[in-house]
Parts: C-alpha cells; sequence; structure tokens
C-alpha cells in the first residue's frame, strides 16, 4: 500500500538505510591522531564555554548569601537533632 509519497517499505527506502551504515563505518575517530582528538576536544570545551551565560557580580553575591544562609541552617538543624539524639541516647542506656 503507498500513498502520494511512497512507502517505507519500497526497496529504494531500504538501499538508502543500507548506504548510509556502509558509509559511516570507520568514523572520523579513527583517521585522527591522538593529539588532533585532544585540540579538537580542547577547542569543543572552549566553543561550550562561550555559550554559557555568566551571572553578574550582584547575583553571584545573592547567590552565594543564599548558599551560605541555608547552610549555616543545615548546620543548625543537623547539630540540634544530634544534641537531641544525644541525649536520648544517654536516658535510654543510662
Amino acid at each position: 500500500m503507498t500513498d502520494a509519497v511512497g512507502s517505507i517499505d519500497t526497496p529504494d527506502a531500504q538501499d538508502e538505510v543500507s548506504e548510509s551504515k556502509k558509509a559511516r563505518k570507520g568514523g572520523k575517530r579513527a583517521k585522527k591522531g591522538p593529539l588532533k582528538r585532544l585540540a579538537t576536544f580542547y577547542r569543543q570545551i572552549i566553543a561550550e564555554l562561550r555559550k554559557v551565560v555568566w551571572p553578574t557580580r550582584n547575583q553571584l553575591t545573592s547567590y552565594t548569601t543564599v548558599v551560605i544562609f541555608f547552610v549555616a541552617i543545615m548546620i543548625a538543624l543537623v547539630t540540634v537533632i544530634d544534641y537531641g539524639l544525644n541525649h536520648a541516647a544517654k536516658y535510654v542506656f543510662g
């Protein structure tokens, strides 16, 4: 059954798929030496870092303040829980 565009079941579509698989055999990585691959890797890292939206100084200050405040609250919470469990263990075990 075919429509106006054609069907996937036709032999032409299968030939295109098999040709593309044969063309990719080996790949580009096998043709480059290790130093060229390393250089390409570092160029890609730099390209990705250029895409990063870096925070402004005000944003960085506010984010840092929020993180320090949150860590202080978590330290206080863990300290209170530890203190309570310590006294509970002393009460239970004498």
